[in-house]
């Protein structure tokens, strides 16, 4: 029998040079290059691995998936066992697996009763037992009873790599793929192979914890139980838990991650087999950040103001107040909708808002926005599909990437692993244009073009070396720096690169989808075509839809403190994450009727009139889109009894009692609504044309959100939050002797303080220092980047007490 395991589709590629061979007496033919063990993989035979890993660089470390390699006369066979994970095949080799061949059997049967000498029988309190490659193996493959009676070597145990992952010695195999993970994928060598034989083992470094992003996944690929979370360590057993597939919710990555919930309540997530996404592989926060509604602080039944005091209400109630103060308000309302929601519901929102309330003045930018970042939205981002956009793939084969306004490592990791691949296997060349080369930019072997915030656009101007095989990623921060999105967009389409934006958080690119913004409409239609609007209009059964342009969500903070906007529905916007946070609260404060739709307890709700209780994302249904623009599906993983509720749901109890009809009531119903309406197939508006702003101050402010930030999302994970990085300030050694600065400085803007240890930067932009926008410990400072701060030296004194 002969089996072909190449394509037999048309190939714009041309086709790989073949190699034919046998597998366990079956011919088959498979590109030049292939490891054996994937060869045989490709006619159904699974030859027994530990160290093995298709997105791993072969090691042959564990020697169990030993094959035998007659002489077939050809000169092509080998007198011992070969290990088929590191052997490629050659043609007209014969290759015999376990299956026929007796020696190869022995081979893989003495391998494993080598590791199982000294591996402890501790498989009923493991967890991994239930989903053990070693426990499947010995029973398939290995000797029923040892031979071994000797005392099995033990070690003092757990050992804490870092807050989050604990390592049992004794378990371990030796199989590499942990530091081969570490030093090939994320780019963190922390972890190491040390002592030789017998001794063995995994070490770490006593000074320096693991520092990564990405430590879950040695977790999760490690074939014993020598690894595990203090996340889910002896929470549950495999077979206990019932497993879904969904969409990350904490970036616009578009993660597939594996949830498993035991007794209605999450106990881990694993990263999803998604090859066209984040392939096997997850950053922390989206694997271990679920535990954020287990609080006290979670709203679970309506809750009304009575005399100034938040009350629990019934739904009928609480629907009811809410309705009279949007009456009395008109179409004077706006309505904000955060970067928590699902496409569905925010095109929920914004069809409520504009079918139902009348008015235009929706915005999903809960951070620092400007006129400018909308423009560019409506002509460069919105009404695009996968396949007009810039993706995963093309990150891959691009011949450079120009990272603007943009740290992948922190505010798109999945983005940050796909750069680090094709550094490493295609030669990618990356250039950022930033303060300084952070720990990310070194790990992509980035080349830095040194810019102050707000000089992004004339330092990309500079760069003689963008052509179509170039793509040019700009990160949300430009938003707050003037001229830079109207710099990128016009360099773009001068030389022909293609440009992404990638958004923070996993609902923007959905909102803008769906027309979360003042002057557009759902599928990228502008508010101000009249055809757009008729055409909205149409499909959602209304008469018209107004035509004014809306108010941004900073704009409506102000009018409703100037009194020209009397309510406000927000749903899932913390106040500290915009440019001004105290405007917002005070806009709040002012405000004459306020209806929080809200998860848990926040500064909005403490000021709302009116609070309805919503459903966490393991509670509903729904699609995230990525910064790719793909679709990914959001599983129900928990069910809930009727409160709390999805926000479409409760936007279609309001709709009814306010005299409309929202049209639907499941995610389901709102996902075919949207998708039947399509994109726009009109004029789209002109990018914007803005000029960069000059430089403000002497010393400026840059800085973004880290990965493991002071976010909802992370709370109440504790071993998680311990691993965020330690907060400091950076500036350059001129600025740290031009201003006096040494060990602990603080920096100060708009009344807002921060008080950090100051690290040194060698190649870091003289005139700037850098925070974080959101510590994980400590107060936020009230400033975008590019504006000037206040920078002063603190006096240490020896002994003193914090």
């Amino acid at each position: 029998m002969t089996v072909d395991a190449t394509t037999t589709s048309a190939e714009v590629a041309p086709k790989p040079e073949l190699v034919t061979l046998t597998i366990d007496g079956t011919e088959v033919s498979v590109p030049k290059g292939t490891l054996i063990i994937r060869a045989a993989e490709m006619v159904g035979t699974a030859i027994p691995r530990f160290c093995d890993h298709p997105l791993l660089d072969p090691v042959g470390a564990c020697r169990q998936c030993m094959v035998d390699i007659p002489d077939a006369g050809n000169g092509r066979g080998f007198p011992k066992p070969q290990a088929s994970c590191t052997m490629p095949v050659a043609e007209g080799m014969v290759v015999n697996t376990q299956l026929t061949s007796p020696v190869a059997e022995k081979a893989q049967r003495g391998m494993l009763e080598l590791l199982l000498i000294n591996h402890p029988l501790d498989c009923p309190i493991c967890d991994k037992g239930g989903e053990c490659p070693l426990q499947n193996q010995a029973l398939s493959n290995g000797p029923g009873e040892s031979r071994f009676t000797e005392l099995k070597r033990t070690f003092p145990k757990p050992v804490s790599i870092s807050a989050q992952i604990l390592l049992d010695r004794e378990r371990c195999v030796l199989c590499a793929r942990c530091t081969r993970f570490s030093e090939q994928i994320s780019g963190d060598p922390f972890i190491a192979l040390v002592e030789r034989g017998a001794l063995q083992q995994i070490g770490i470094y006593e000074q320096d914890p693991y520092d990564s992003y990405f430590s879950g996944n040695v977790v999760q690929i490690c074939p014993v139980g020598a690894l595990t979370s203090a996340a889910y360590r002896f929470q549950a057993r495999p077979f206990d838990l019932v497993s879904a597939t969904t969409t990350c919710e904490h970036c616009a990555a578009g993660c597939e991650l594996r949830t498993d919930q035991r007794h209605h309540q999450v106990k881990r997530r694993l990263a999803g087999d998604k090859p066209e996404v984040n392939e096997e592989w997850s950053c922390d926060k989206g694997r271990f950040g679920f535990m954020y509604g287990r609080g006290d602080d979670r709203v679970t039944r309506p809750l009304v103001r009575r005399d100034g005091v938040l009350e629990p209400a019934s739904w009928p109630e609480a629907i009811d107040i809410a309705v009279q103060g949007l009456r009395a308000a008109g179409t004077a309302v706006g309505v904000q909708t955060g970067g928590r929601l699902t496409v569905e519901a925010s095109y929920a929102y914004g069809k409520f808002a504009r079918a139902v309330l009348g008015t235009n003045s929706v915005d999903f930018r809960s951070r620092p926005a400007s006129a400018e970042e909308a423009e560019f939205l409506a002509a460069r981002v919105a009404g695009r599909e996968l396949g007009e956009t810039v993706t995963y793939e093309d990150l891959e084969s691009a011949k450079h990437v120009v990272l603007v306004s943009f740290e992948p490592e922190d505010e798109s990791p999945i983005v940050f692993l796909r750069l680090r691949k094709a550094v490493r296997k295609k030669n990618l060349k990356v250039t950022t244009i930033a303060p300084f080369s952070t720990r990310g930019s070194d790990k992509l072997d980035a080349t830095l073009v040194p810019a102050a915030p707000g000089a992004e656009a004339a330092a990309l101007e500079q760069l003689d070396e963008l052509d179509s095989g170039t793509v040019i990623l700009v990160g949300e921060r430009a938003a707050a720096l003037p001229g830079v999105l109207s710099a990128v967009a016009s360099r773009a389409d001068a030389t022909g690169a293609r440009l992404a934006w990638i958004p923070r958080r996993a609902g923007d690119i959905g909102a803008i989808e769906a027309g979360c913004l003042p002057g557009l409409l759902p599928g990228g239609r502008p508010v101000s075509d009249a055809a757009a609007r008729v055409d909205v209009a149409s499909h959602w059964g209304v008469g018209s839809l107004p035509a004014e342009a809306g108010l941004s969500a900073d704009e409506q903070f102000a009018a409703l403190a100037d009194g020209s906007l009397k309510a406000v529905v927000v749903a899932g916007v913390d106040p500290y994450d915009l440019a001004d946070p105290e405007a917002a609260l005070a806009g709040l404060e002012a405000a004459q009727f306020v209806v929080s739709i809200e998860q848990r307890i926040s500064a909005v709700t403490e000021r709302a009139d009116v609070v309805f209780p919503a459903d966490l994302l393991e509670e509903q249904s729904g699609h995230f889109l990525n910064w790719e623009h793909r679709a990914g599906r959001v599983k129900t993983i928990v069910k809930r009894p009727v409160s709390p509720m999805t926000d479409i749901r409760i936007l279609a109890a309001l709709s009814d009692a306010l005299g409309s009809d929202l049209g639907f009531r499941a995610p389901k119903a709102a996902y075919a609504d949207f998708t039947e309406l399509g994109a726009w197939d009109g004029a789209r508006p002109a990018a914007p044309t803005v000029e960069a702003a000059p430089a403000r101050g002497e010393l400026v402010v840059a800085g973004w959100r880290e990965l493991l930030d002071a976010s909802q999302g992370n709370d109440y994970e504790l071993a998680l939050r311990a691993t965020a990085r330690p907060t400091v300030a950076r500036v350059s050694a001129a600025t740290a002797e031009q201003f006096g600065l040494s060990e602990v400085v603080t920096v100060e803007a708009n009344g807002t303080a921060l008080v950090l240890p100051i690290e040194i930067v060698a190649d870091m932009v003289d005139g700037v220092v850098w925070v974080p926008m959101n510590p994980g410990s400590g107060e936020r400072l009230a400033a975008t980047p590019g504006t000037p701060v206040h920078v002063t030296a603190v006096t240490v004194v020896e002994g003193a007490s914090a």
